[in-house]
């Protein structure tokens, strides 16, 4: 958690007053809301300096908010993307001690991030952080079908009547998983190579659809986030957004779509 000490000692926060204090907080970047809720309780964060301990507390306008004596001001807006390596997990931290996709940010000084929806543990590609909370609620709102594109390599040789089951989909623990588009990339001896797009973020989607199948999945990687590839970003390495990216992301706006090469 990062809070930028404020360079003008009376400059306030212009704080909704309709907003809880810990989503104030989260919304100026400077911690995460549940983070924030966690600092609130232990009394960490004063507004216009009185000590405030309820997260829900609303949040006069223009109050001056500060965490541990320093003053949070709006910091700036970050947008990046990450190749995810398999093996982390997409979450700040991990109670069983796992390695995080936030290891791929140490020793920057970047503030506050949280991820953009989740990648699993074993999974790889496109992963989007960001400090702007209403452009992530946005991306990741079920009613804009945002498409995103999967590369993944399935333990069988697929035909069309596997393509189409999974168009048609099937229903897994009383949720409806399918996929909207399938293609067969290539294949082997023993395996296949599919693109699979989805517009729908269920928990494990494509590796439930699968298992419904019976079919082993060895490797999934998401290369593409709307009109955003993840192109030849290497392994573990991220970036910043350009501009054109960040609007093109929005729900309604248009950018071309450059798709990166095959896994």
């Amino acid at each position: 958690m990062r809070v930028r000490r404020s360079t003008n000692s009376g400059k306030k926060t212009g704080a909704n007053p309709k907003h809880g204090l810990a989503r104030v907080l989260s919304k100026l970047g400077a911690c995460s809301r549940a983070e924030a809720s966690s600092l609130i309780r232990a009394g960490r964060v004063t507004v216009n300096g009185h000590s405030v301990h309820r997260p829900e507390q609303s949040v006069p306008q223009g109050a001056e908010l500060q965490i541990d004596g320093q003053t949070v001001t709006t910091v700036e807006r970050i947008y990046l993307a990450l190749n995810k390596p398999r093996g982390l997990v997409t979450t700040s931290s991990d109670e069983k001690g796992r390695a995080t996709v936030f290891e791929c940010f140490a020793g920057t000084d970047l503030p506050h991030l949280s991820a953009v929806g989740r990648l699993d543990q074993a999974s790889e590609g496109l992963l989007l952080f960001t400090n702007d909370t209403a452009w992530a609620a946005a991306l990741t709102d079920p009613a804009q079908h945002v498409d995103k594109i999967y590369h993944v390599q399935i333990g069988v040789v697929a035909d069309k009547d596997l393509l189409r089951k999974l168009e048609a989909g099937v229903t897994d623990e009383g949720e409806f998983l399918a996929v909207k588009h399938a293609r067969l990339l290539r294949h082997g001896e023993h395996t296949s190579w599919l693109e699979l797009t989805i517009d729908e973020g269920r928990n494990r989607h494509l590796r439930r659809l699968f298992a419904a199948f019976t079919i082993e999945v060895q490797r999934l990687i998401r290369v593409s986030i709307g009109p955003l590839a993840l192109g030849d970003l290497a392994k573990g390495i991220w970036r910043k957004l350009t501009p054109a990216e960040v609007v093109g992301l929005r729900p309604g706006a248009k950018m071309p779509c450059i798709r990166g090469k095959n896994t």
